[in-house]
């Protein structure tokens, strides 16, 4: 890793309004990072078809701002989704319809490259452009601004070219993967969602003093005795449940259809600043026999990784 130059493509601040933040069938919020990577691969793909010859390796996303389309009343237990108002049947009625949770976001996109020399980059950014001022989504969500793209090269362990990328994307946090943690814990014979609920719960606690003062404190799990970050449930693929066939009025009629369940795990959403090297911030896709994943580097390299393990499979 050390020494390694990473071609990087920036797009700061992009503006998505109204991105599905239904990111498995029970967890709500940020958006699943299959709904990232694949918005990157189709960008490449429309690249590719203007005769720009750009790979997209990995992918980091960086958070600056979310504003999700909840409400919760003063009495309220729980908070209710703001739905869409759809349009009235022929006899004046409310049409049935399923409520979709919604999103607005400010992210930057952390893209790495090749195939693409020092002179060409310009086209690059420039035809990139183009494609996301016209028609490309983001997540289900409409692109409404951006900050102009641009391209930079990092060396792994050059301290001062890791800082120029961390200061383009400061304010926010980077998601990065902690599926360590669920690991962790299912070794220590619990099941997947309890482990993965362990971490996201919020412990209420009060104590009483001799003057009979009350205070109350809130603590959630901890790892190794300390805070274990700003833990959140993320989706990070999907688990083949049938073999591959055709099926009837499948979209892509040449490529197999198969059907699959979304996977969850943990994360994190950490400060740039704290990140050591690149590659701590870029997602990949990878497979292993059914699993479909976005995973981080460290992941897909280890040994005989069990992708069985720390991660729940939803079901339908």
């Amino acid at each position: 890793m050390i020494g390694e130059v990473k071609k990087l493509l920036i797009i700061p601040h992009v503006h998505i309004h109204n991105a599905n933040a239904l990111s498995s069938p029970f967890t709500i919020g940020f958006p699943a990072m299959t709904a990232w990577l694949g918005a990157v691969h189709a960008l490449q793909r429309k690249l590719n078809v203007k005769n720009i010859p750009v790979k997209f390796n990995a992918v980091g996303v960086v958070s600056h701002d979310i504003d999700l389309q909840t409400y919760k009343g003063d009495n309220d237990f729980v908070h209710s989704i703001i739905g869409t108002a759809n349009p009235l049947d022929k006899t004046g009625a409310r049409s049935a319809f399923i409520e979709e949770a919604r999103c607005h976001l400010d992210v930057s996109l952390l893209i790495e490259f090749e195939n693409i020399s020092v002179d060409e980059r310009e086209q690059l950014i420039t035809e990139m452009t183009h494609l996301l001022h016209a028609k490309m989504k983001i997540a289900g969500g409409d692109i409404k601004d951006f900050q102009p793209p641009f391209c930079l090269n990092a060396t792994e362990g050059n301290d001062e070219e890791l800082q120029r990328v961390q200061r383009s994307l400061m304010p926010g946090f980077v998601l990065i993967e902690r599926r360590e943690l669920m690991m962790a814990a299912m070794e220590g014979g619990q099941d997947a969602l309890t482990a993965l609920t362990e971490y996201l719960t919020i412990h209420h606690s009060c104590e009483v003093d001799g003057n009979g003062n009350v205070t109350w404190k809130k603590h959630r799990k901890l790892a190794d005795e300390k805070s274990a970050g700003w833990i959140v449930p993320i989706a990070t693929g999907f688990y083949g449940i049938s073999a591959q066939a055709e099926a009837k009025n499948q979209r892509d009629p040449d490529t197999p259809h198969r059907f699959a369940e979304s996977l969850v795990t943990l994360g994190e959403f950490k400060m740039p600043h704290r990140i050591h090297f690149v590659e701590q911030m870029l997602w990949r896709y990878h497979t292993q026999e059914d699993y479909y994943l976005c995973l981080q580097k460290h992941f897909i390299e280890a040994e005989g990784p069990d992708l069985s393990e720390a991660t729940i499979e939803s079901e339908f």
